[in-house]
């Protein structure tokens, strides 16, 4: 599938958008522990493209995700584009659809039962927002090393740990990682700290408008239940 999705980026357009946004990087004086590069797709070409490739990205899009990673790296590993990128895990990789089948299955209403919290698919969610916190940052990535200095991995990049979509900040960042080599310590390095902007978005169901139709004056019989969603 690797093959499959170098194809679909050189037609999309989003191979010559990813060499652009490596040469920011490159060009760029700050060092990173991680690349992030924001993948546009189209699910109606890729599905077109092959089914199987488009079925993984709209259903399995954390694995998907390894697979353009991949082809990402050996892109930049082939044409030279980050001359300070040194292994695959530095490279993360957010596939952003550009929409979703309009079928029932893709769409996630919380009040329908039954509820599946355990799918890490896409889903389209609609609501509305009645309350807005401000923007903040979160560790996209973080760069570790080994505390033991003469262990071979106090020094590269074998410990990077990456956000991904659902984790919480102590799941990227925090004093209890160890060594899979000697079990010491973990250390960050913190000038590889990449920080990214999140905001919370308090939402209510849409639906939540037709059950208060005719009750404007006694609210009494009705408990609103809001869900909280983090941009990212």
């Amino acid at each position: 599938m690797r093959e499959l999705a170098l194809v679909y980026l050189d037609r999309s357009g989003g191979l010559q958008k990813f060499v652009h946004d490596c040469k920011k990087y490159n060009d760029s004086k700050q060092s990173y522990a991680v690349y992030r590069f924001i993948i546009s797709i189209n699910p109606s070409d890729i599905i077109e493209l092959d089914a199987t490739l488009g079925n993984y990205i709209l259903h399995k899009p954390i694995q998907a995700a390894e697979i353009f990673q991949s082809v990402c790296f050996i892109a930049i590993k082939t044409l030279s584009l980050i001359g300070h990128l040194q292994t695959e895990d530095q490279i993360s990789i957010l596939l952003k659809p550009t929409h979703l089948p309009p079928l029932p299955s893709y769409v996630l209403s919380l009040s329908a039962f039954p509820f599946n919290y355990t799918s890490q698919r896409f889903y389209m969610s609609e609501g509305i927002a009645i309350a807005m916190g401000t923007v903040t940052k979160y560790t996209q990535g973080a760069r570790f090393l080994c505390t033991e200095e003469t262990c071979p991995f106090s020094e590269g990049f074998r410990y990077i740990r990456v956000h991904l979509p659902g984790a919480t900040e102590s799941a990227t960042v925090r004093n209890d990682f160890v060594c899979s080599l000697c079990s010491s310590p973990l250390q960050e390095d913190m000038k590889f700290r990449v920080l990214g902007d999140k905001q919370i978005v308090e939402m209510i169901d849409a639906k939540v408008l037709h059950a208060l139709k005719g009750h404007s004056n006694d609210k009494s019989h009705f408990r609103i239940q809001t869900f909280t969603v983090f941009l990212r």
